[in-house]
């Protein structure tokens, strides 16, 4: 009844893996996709597979929904990643060899001519050598601890009869680019770790170099933080962030070319691994540098240019609390700007009547507008509140630091409820109008990052309805408070009250399906993973509901297996931007209703974090989304559907091709109204 969550998540990259397949986008393009699988990867041993190797250490040995034992899980996950490493190498050699014929090549060393040799032991005996430390193992000196995802060079030395390990860090401070002249046709680049390779002797002077090999460690990056015993959030979570290079190992990746077998044993029992840890790679480690590859001067060709997101709607900037007042405004980023929530932001800590500005932040870029905005609105003497989320993995570093500037400043900052993360993206503005109180919302489906506003898909609302306000404060005093319950009007919050708003509306489904009315569920998400919301689904399979879904990333539910799942579609897009956005729809028969939301349908969301579901009340942003929800399912080029047996299939037309994110960025549109016309024609066609 259930697919295996982390298997599922290696299908998601395998299909970010694919994308280096598509011919039409250029080459450099096709290369980063190789980059973003490893950085994915690295991200999974960090945390899924750190937490699977702490369960069992610790003897727990109880299956999971899809009864497999931790053992097991593990077994499985290292065989589909051997594959799909071997499978991402043989790609991107193919990439690399089609960049060399277009003017950029990356040497091995293996490939060193005597003129580069020449060229290289200048730069390494100026540049390289006085920054590296060589590090002996001894009975006096310990094996050094290895510093996660940095990449070594073990070396086998002869001293005497006996043979002696030593290592040298890659050092991170250092370009691992280094550009060589000597080509005369191509811009050639070689590696900084096969440089110090290559002059390895000069670090050990005196001794015979027998063997070398190039490694990287992965490890448990997951933060282990006791709340009970932290008197001090933010001071617990610093520390906690400088032990996370230091975790257990959880995988090591060497270079094939490394045949040593002495040299493994070394790494092997110092780093505690079992073989099945062990990865081969066949090529270059960290193929993440991929993504800083930048083409010759004057070619275009290899790259995309950068999109430039639309300036919609034509409203009046200058006084967005007017034209907020007038119509809810509905953004639809990267493709339309993320600067009118900057400005949003910038104009009410300006506005001499906004008294008040209360906000949630998860993700925030480094050179954050907003953060400054807020500090400035505090400087100014408005009440300013915000719940920065200490917690927010891999960002934990620079929330604290936004964290402490923003305190500095005045405003008010608070770490969130004990025991969950805050995740809901939502910014409240209060105004004094004609000596009356108005509030002024922003909600939604993505974090408030300028940067990741440019390649995520999220909606964001406008709106200063009532109804809308009055729970936004309501959700404030929660967050802020003591409060362990809450009554909202038409938000719904989790842990509270969202995953009984999703049942609910699940069951109306099954309600109307079982009358014999148009029962229908399309849902837009990066995860689905929670047990009972999927059983939830299952029955309203079998009642005849019709239930499409698009899911980005991990769907442990199986699709399409009769008389459970018939009923169900699952559909996933991985393309240019990283589908973000969560949206919601209900047939309701005649009266159809259409939510966003900050959360997915996953356990975390719905029961350890605070979440945000919101309506779309405007009847023409609601067709504009709805019309855009069906966009997504018309992709028939970046499109994957999930198979009963967990296989995806691509599908790729010849004939009418629509690829959703080529449409929304080329669409020209006057309005919201003139953009339904436009993609209800593009529809029916």
């Amino acid at each position: 009844m259930y697919f295996n969550r982390e298997l599922s998540w290696l299908e998601f990259n395998r299909r970010v893996l694919y994308e280096m397949e598509d011919l039409k986008q250029p080459l450099l393009e096709r290369l980063k996709f190789s980059a973003i699988f490893s950085t994915n990867l690295d991200e999974f041993f960090m945390v899924r597979v750190a937490a699977i190797k702490n369960q069992i250490s610790s003897g727990y040995e109880d299956p999971d929904q899809t009864g497999y034992t931790a053992k097991q899980k593990l077994d499985l996950i290292n065989e589909k990643v051997s594959e799909l490493v071997t499978l991402q190498y043989e790609k991107t050699m193919i990439q690399l060899e089609a960049l060399a014929t277009s003017g950029i090549k990356i040497i091995h060393k293996t490939q060193f001519t005597s003129e580069i040799i020449t060229q290289l032991e200048q730069k390494f005996n100026f540049e390289i050598f006085p920054v590296l430390t060589p590090m002996a193992v001894d009975f006096s000196r310990r094996f050094p601890l290895i510093s996660n995802k940095s990449i070594y060079i073990g070396v086998r030395l002869m001293i005497g009869m006996e043979s002696k390990f030593a290592l040298v860090q890659v050092p991170n401070v250092l370009e691992r680019l280094i550009k060589v002249t000597s080509c005369k046709e191509s811009t050639c680049f070689v590696l900084l770790e096969d440089v110090i390779e290559t002059f390895i002797d000069k670090l050990f002077i005196g001794h015979q170099v027998m063997s070398t090999c190039q490694f990287r460690a992965t490890r448990n990056a997951d933060l282990n933080i006791v709340e009970d015993e932290a008197e001090d959030l933010l001071m617990v979570i610093e520390e906690a962030i400088k032990l996370r290079k230091w975790g257990e190992t959880v995988r090591l990746e060497i270079t094939d070319s490394s045949q040593d077998p002495w040299l493994m044993k070394v790494l092997e029992d110092a780093l505690q691994l079992d073989p099945t840890q062990i990865f081969r790679v066949n090529g270059m480690l960290d193929l993440t540098f991929l993504m800083k590859l930048k083409p010759p001067k004057g070619n275009t060709e290899l790259i995309r240019m950068p999109y430039k997101p639309k300036k919609y709607p034509p409203i009046d900037k200058k006084n967005l609390f007017k034209a907020i007042k007038d119509n809810d405004i509905l953004l639809h980023h990267p493709f339309e700007s993320f600067d009118l929530v900057v400005d949003f932001i910038k104009q009410a800590s300006k506005d001499p009547h906004v008294l008040a500005i209360k906000q949630t932040l998860y993700r925030v870029s480094g050179d954050s507008q907003i953060i400054k905005a807020l500090a400035e609105a505090a400087d100014k003497g408005k009440q300013v509140t915000v719940l920065v989320e200490l917690r927010a993995r891999f960002d934990e570093e620079n929330n604290i630091n936004w964290a402490k500037k923003l305190e500095q400043r005045g405003v008010h900052v608070i770490y969130g409820i004990y025991g969950i993360k805050t995740h809901s993206k939502i910014t409240l503005v209060v105004r004094r109008e004609k000596n009356k109180i108005k509030r002024y919302l922003h909600l939604s489906t993505g974090n408030y990052n300028d940067q990741t506003a440019k390649v995520y898909t999220d909606m964001g609302l406008f709106t200063c309805k009532e109804s809308f306000g009055t729970d936004a404060s309501i959700f404030f005093n929660m967050v802020s408070g003591f409060v362990t319950s809450v009554n909202t009007n038409i938000m719904s919050v989790a842990p509270y009250t969202l995953r009984q708003k999703f049942y609910d509306l699940i069951n109306r489904e099954i309600g109307h399906a079982k009358a014999g009315n148009t029962a229908r569920i399309v849902a837009k998400m990066n995860a689905l993973v929670d047990q009972e919301l999927i059983a939830r689904l299952y029955e309203a399979s079998r009642a005849g509901v019709k239930i499409e879904l698009m899911v980005r990333g991990i769907c442990t539910l199986v699709p399409g297996v009769v008389g459970l799942s018939d009923n169900i579609v699952v559909k996933s897009i991985v393309g240019e931007f990283l589908e973000h956005s969560r949206i919601f729809y209900f047939q309701n028969h005649r009266s159809p209703e259409i939510y966003l939301s900050s959360a997915d349908w996953m356990t975390r969301n719905l029961s350890r974090r605070v979440e945000l579901l919101f309506p779309v009340e405007d009847p023409v942003l609601f067709k504009r989304i709805w019309l855009t929800l069906q966009l997504y399912f018309k992709d028939n080029q970046k499109s994957w559907t999930l198979l009963s047996n967990g296989s995806y299939s691509k599908t790729v037309a010849e004939k009418n091709p629509v690829q959703v994110h080529e449409v929304l960025k080329h669409l020209i549109y006057e309005d919201d109204a003139d953009y339904n016309k436009k993609i209800q024609t593009l529809l029916e066609s």
